[in-house]
């Protein structure tokens, strides 16, 4: 995934501040927006990872601050749910113009709310994916119970909402009671998927019911179920993102995609963002990183979990396809690998080759009616894999530098 910073403009004049996330080596098959929660902003986690899943499907996501939320300029106080929706459609046609119109809207939350009503009013947009959506956009109201009163009688208050504080006016209260998002659904008929998870404490899941409900087919429901209302857990939001991007790909048809730069077998790209590199091996779309610990997300293996699995790989597969060939009864063949050293203590030294052993343990398991002498001969085997001997020998890797044109 490629990552761009972006800004343009609102209706309002106001810069608003984004990202476009791109596949590794290919145009976009089509572009989608993902509008983030309330009071979020667009580099929030659960985003992040949702747009990394769409990207290895071929999609171009961009991914914005409301008005006054993150990078973005204004007042969030002088904002309300329709200049939420307002923002979207700016985002639209900014796409429209410079990019190509957007085909795919994601809303979380709120924005899930807006993106419902924005897609009623852009043409382009052919398919809807909500996450945690409220059927109501005045849902938003339980937030702000405890300051309701306040908000009423002064015109506005300061309320704190997920540890931190934001200035919210009366005007906001009472633009969300002109929205009646069942009915807009109700008049749409583009596919929808929503996911919700059964245990959110903010948006409950009967709000799920009422949209769905309320909306026509093709309409999807997926429970994402032991997940909070924001996805923190980096596996919700994986299978969130998972799910969108194949769910979409079946009602928004790619044209031909132009690939952008030759893959060689594996193509590694990092950006701006810590440690999360994408990878594309083959037809292959992988992550990797680097644990919390040192300072990465976590989102993939490691670079030494890669190499263990290449030669874990390897080894199953030379030892099944000499089973075979010897027509031993092996059913199954389970291959555990360690590494004994770990990486950030490898790099403190890493132009000292003396400074560190790499030491390998591997252990196999192996399921079928065989005696001594054929295990004894498998672990032989195992020692013959290509990767094994890869690693055994001298090996000599050639670089070359190169710029990247914009």
């Amino acid at each position: 995934m490629s990552t761009q910073k972006i800004s343009f403009t609102n209706n309002e004049g106001q810069q608003l501040s984004a990202r476009l996330d791109l596949p590794i080596n290919q145009h976009p098959a089509a572009y989608a927006i993902f509008a983030h929660c309330f009071t979020c902003n667009k580099n929030l986690t659960a985003i992040n990872q949702v747009s990394t899943a769409l990207t290895q499907q071929g999609f171009g996501v961009l991914r914005f601050d409301f008005t006054g939320l993150g990078e973005s300029e204004g007042d969030f106080s002088d904002t309300d749910f329709s200049a939420n929706i307002s923002d979207l459609l700016a985002v639209s046609q900014y796409m429209e113009k410079e990019l190509a119109a957007p085909r795919l809207l994601i809303g979380h939350s709120l924005g899930g709310a807006a993106a419902l009503f924005a897609a009623s009013m852009l043409p382009s947009v052919e398919a809807i994916a909500t996450i945690a959506a409220p059927a109501d956009p005045s849902h938003i109201k339980h937030l702000l119970r405890n300051d309701i009163a306040d908000i009423e009688k002064a015109g506005k208050a300061i309320v704190e909402i997920g540890g931190r504080e934001f200035t919210i006016k009366k005007q906001f209260l009472d633009d969300l009671a002109t929205h009646d998002l069942p009915a807009i659904v109700k008049e749409m008929h583009k596919p929808i998927l929503l996911l919700h998870s059964p245990q959110d404490t903010i948006v409950g899941i009967d709000n799920a019911a009422l949209i769905y409900s309320a909306a026509h087919h093709p309409k999807s429901f997926v429970s994402l179920d032991g997940a909070d209302h924001l996805l923190s857990n980096k596996n919700d939001s994986d299978y969130a993102g998972e799910v969108i991007a194949t769910w979409a790909k079946r009602y928004i048809v790619f044209a031909n995609e132009e690939v952008l730069r030759p893959v060689k077998k594996v193509m590694v790209q990092i950006g701006e963002e810590g440690f999360t590199s994408k990878v594309i091996a083959g037809q292959h779309s992988l992550l990797a990183d680097e644990p919390v610990s040192v300072g990465g997300n976590d989102f993939g293996p490691t670079p030494y979990d890669y190499l263990l699995t290449a030669l874990g790989a390897c080894t199953a597969m030379t030892l099944r396809m000499y089973a075979d060939r010897k027509q031993w009864p092996v059913a199954e063949i389970n291959v555990h690998l360690d590494h004994n050293e770990k990486h950030a203590l490898d790099c403190d030294h890493c132009e000292d080759p003396t400074a560190k052993i790499d030491h390998i343990d591997r252990f196999i398991e192996v399921k079928g009616n065989l005696d001594d002498s054929q295990l004894k001969r498998l672990l032989e085997i195992a020692d013959k894999c290509p990767v094994h001997k890869t690693l055994h020998a001298q090996v000599e890797i050639r670089s070359e530098m190169g710029r990247i044109k914009e």
